[in-house]
């Protein structure tokens, strides 16, 4: 088959198609026949090596959705439509920039009979599954919450605002351009903020009593101020770091957090544990709402197979309002 494959950390010409064996299947995993593939920043920093060295022979990708080639088990039929994210691709096994990938079953959804496009499917699954994942457990309640979307122009960002909005939630959302602000009211946001740094004090001249969560995306840049705007025992689940390093430098606990508000984080490497299994996912409930017009489209623009080093410039570039997919 044909993949991707990264043999040094570099830019994005670093990135080669070549023909590799597919992986046979073990007991525990599925084989899929990839049709379409959602594009994320980890990808761009794993081929960069910023998220550790270039050993050997490396195949980018941490989801995929399309059709099962073989199942061990027997859980999933050949054919049948699926979505896989994480799980370890492109880490602990090789990743879906390629025409097949062999997978955990635990990281592996069934979507099959839903009706959407596999490129409009593409856009879907480590969006949603990471706001899922970071939101999902607060927002039981749904209707009458209040949610800040930190850093909402970020393809997850806006999976945050359409999936907070669809729950019944008051939804902010923040950007630093007014010229997204359009973008933003049409997928859901109630009300946006422009950030110039700070926003604390803006969204609470809209809910002075706080929000009941924020989603943050920017990560330790703004999660002092993003606290701010926190009710009391509010959470702030940080499930991106656009706004540079990890680290949060001298977090003054009286000072700097609200009464009572909680912060967490979220990494999308739970997804299939004991902890998060994806057969208690949303993605089928999404699909179906995106396909009926309910719930809006994340799809930006779709590059071929061998156009992914121009999708990775395009990534690299911070001009993409949404989702790049690529199709095979």
């Amino acid at each position: 088959m044909k993949a991707y494959v990264v043999e040094q950390a570099g830019g994005p010409d670093v990135l080669q198609l070549r023909d590799i064996v597919s992986a046979a299947p073990g007991a525990d995993e599925v084989r899929i026949r990839v049709k379409a593939f959602g594009l994320n920043r980890a990808e761009v920093y794993r081929r960069a090596g910023k998220m550790g060295p270039i050993v050997g022979a490396v195949t980018p990708g941490i989801e995929a959705v399309g059709e099962v080639l073989e199942d061990p088990s027997g859980s999933f039929r050949i054919g049948q439509r699926v979505a896989t994210a994480m799980g370890g691709l492109q880490f602990s096994r090789p990743g879906s920039y390629a025409e097949d990938v062999t997978v955990l079953r635990s990281n592996v959804v069934d979507l099959d009979g839903t009706t959407l496009s596999w490129v409009e499917l593409a856009a879907l699954p480590e969006s949603y599954l990471t706001v899922w994942g970071g939101l999902g457990r607060l927002l039981e309640g749904g209707a009458g919450q209040t949610v800040l979307v930190r850093g909402a122009t970020s393809s997850v960002g806006q999976a945050g605002v359409a999936y907070a909005k669809a729950l019944g939630a008051t939804v902010i959302a923040t950007t630093r351009s007014q010229e997204n602000a359009a973008r933003l009211v049409a997928i859901g946001a109630d009300h946006v903020v422009i950030d110039q740094g700070e926003v604390a004090d803006a969204v609470r001249n809209l809910t002075p009593e706080g929000v009941d969560a924020v989603l943050e995306v920017i990560g330790a840049a703004t999660l002092r101020d993003s606290v701010k705007a926190l009710k009391p025992f509010g959470t702030a689940v940080v499930i991106g770091l656009l706004g540079g390093p990890a680290s949060l430098e001298r977090l003054e606990l009286m000072s700097d957090l609200p009464n009572a508000a909680r912060i967490a984080f979220f990494g999308s490497g739970m997804f299939g544990t004991l902890a998060l299994p994806l057969s208690d996912s949303p993605l089928r409930w999404i699909a179906e709402r995106t396909a009926a017009g309910t719930m809006p489209s994340m799809l930006v623009k779709t590059f071929d197979f061998d156009d992914v080093p121009n999708a990775h410039r395009l990534i690299e570039s911070n001009r993409a309002l949404g989702k790049l997919v690529v199709r095979l």
